[in-house]
């Protein structure tokens, strides 16, 4: 059956950063003395963003957990990698597989990146152009030497524009279970971490949906009466659930 797109969903809404994070970026200037490891920058405004494939990667892998779609591999996959994920779990209809053959799934759910929103205000109170340096210690077990070093990150207070679009093909007959599960994803990562280092206090982030868009297919044909709808409404006790 061919697939014909029915309908787009667009979230658009706050991410709020809560502790410092850290996203590495290159470490091809680190001088002597200096920040160890970088966070990733825009190369055009040096500000700092999250990458949609960080977040939509953390999402999946939440969901992917939580939903028990990890299987244990009797021989390891490369490494010692024993616990993949199977590809038909629910993970795969909002986020696809890539099994290369008849049951691969396109992902749903586009995830872009998350550009900064209050600029202008980290500048003038950060040591760093938008970010701070976070100094730690790693302690010898045996010898008790002590070895400093110092990881930048993008602090508490940041604030991210997020915007994710969830694609419903005709044929689904899922539409509710999609949105559903993209729902209990942003949960999942509210109440975990972002980035590295999470277990050590990093990455903990708050979300905020500011608003839910139908877009119509026959939107981009110029059919009449096929303009947006915001449909925040339908999923206010989601949005707020997010809140808490």
């Amino acid at each position: 059956m061919a697939n014909k797109l029915l309908k787009k969903i667009e979230f658009s809404g706050i991410l709020t950063l809560k502790t410092g994070l850290h996203i590495g970026g290159t470490n091809s200037s680190m001088q002597i003395g200096g920040i160890d490891k970088s966070v990733i920058r825009n190369p055009l405004t040096n500000q700092p963003f999250i990458p949609g494939s960080s977040l939509k990667g953390k999402m999946r892998s939440l969901l992917q957990v939580a939903k028990g779609s990890i299987k244990e591999m009797d021989r390891p996959m490369g490494g010692n990698v024993y616990f993949v994920s199977t590809d038909d779990g629910p993970d795969a209809d909002l986020f696809g597989n890539a099994t290369g053959n008849r049951s691969q799934k396109p992902s749903r759910l586009i995830v872009r990146d998350c550009n900064l929103v209050n600029a202008d205000e980290l500048l003038d109170k950060t040591e760093m152009s938008y970010t701070e340096g976070k100094t730690e210690v790693v302690i010898d077990r045996i010898t008790s030497a002590a070895n400093p070093r110092q990881i930048e990150r993008v602090p508490a207070g940041a604030r991210f524009r997020m915007n994710l679009v969830l694609n419903i093909w005709e044929q689904d007959n899922n539409a509710d279970i999609l949105m559903n599960n993209l729902f209990k994803s942003l949960e999942l990562l509210r109440d975990d971490y972002l980035g590295g280092s999470g277990s050590r206090g990093y990455g903990q982030i708050s979300i905020e949906i500011e608003k839910i868009t139908e877009k119509s297919s026959e939107k981009y044909y110029g059919v009449a009466n096929a303009t947006p709808v915001d449909i925040s409404n339908k999923y206010v006790d989601q949005i707020n659930k997010l809140k808490t």
